[in-house]
């Protein structure tokens, strides 16, 4: 009688030690696929549509002020940027040219280190579709895409008109 009651007790507890194994499983299955789900989506390209696999080319470029040159961008990267317009403020490239091949994925990393006026700053290329949002002091933002069409095009900021520079795509 007595082992019966001890087999009785027992089975509640490897039941619900069941039912908390199945719990915990099926809450990691939900943390498992929402981070797939953010791991796909952070892999499409802001004028794309599907995932972009592969590692994109890197350049970093800074939104500034200077008492000598007003609002400028700088470029931090030096790799696929072109010609020197002046220096002024950090040591970089200011208003840099850029220079890309078509099809080749891109980011960009762009960080508002305006010190001096603590204005906020915006990145945006029309052509495709790459556009910040409105970055206050020392806030940054990266933005992936996938030159798709030949040419030379702009990239501005929509809040100070003159930061504004070139990247030029070629053919494949």
């Amino acid at each position: 009688m007595a082992r019966k009651r001890q087999q009785q007790q027992k089975r509640p507890i490897s039941s619900s030690i069941t039912k908390r194994r199945v719990m915990l499983f099926g809450i990691i299955a939900i943390i498992a696929a929402g981070i797939g789900a953010y791991g796909y989506k952070s892999m499409i390209p802001v004028n794309g549509k599907a995932p972009a696999f592969g590692f994109p080319a890197n350049h970093f470029i800074k939104a500034t002020s200077s008492a000598n040159s007003g609002y400028l961008y700088v470029s931090q990267s030096s790799g696929s940027v072109r010609g020197l317009r002046g220096s002024g403020g950090g040591g970089g490239i200011v208003n840099p040219t850029y220079t890309f091949q078509k099809g080749n994925l891109q980011s960009i990393h762009v960080i508002n280190e305006d010190y001096n006026t603590h204005s906020h700053h915006n990145f945006n290329i029309d052509a495709f579709n790459v556009h910040t949002k409105d970055l206050g002091y020392f806030e940054t933002q990266t933005m992936t895409f996938v030159p798709n069409k030949t040419g030379s095009f702009e990239y501005y900021c929509s809040i100070h008109p003159e930061m504004k520079g070139n990247i030029i795509i070629e053919g494949e």
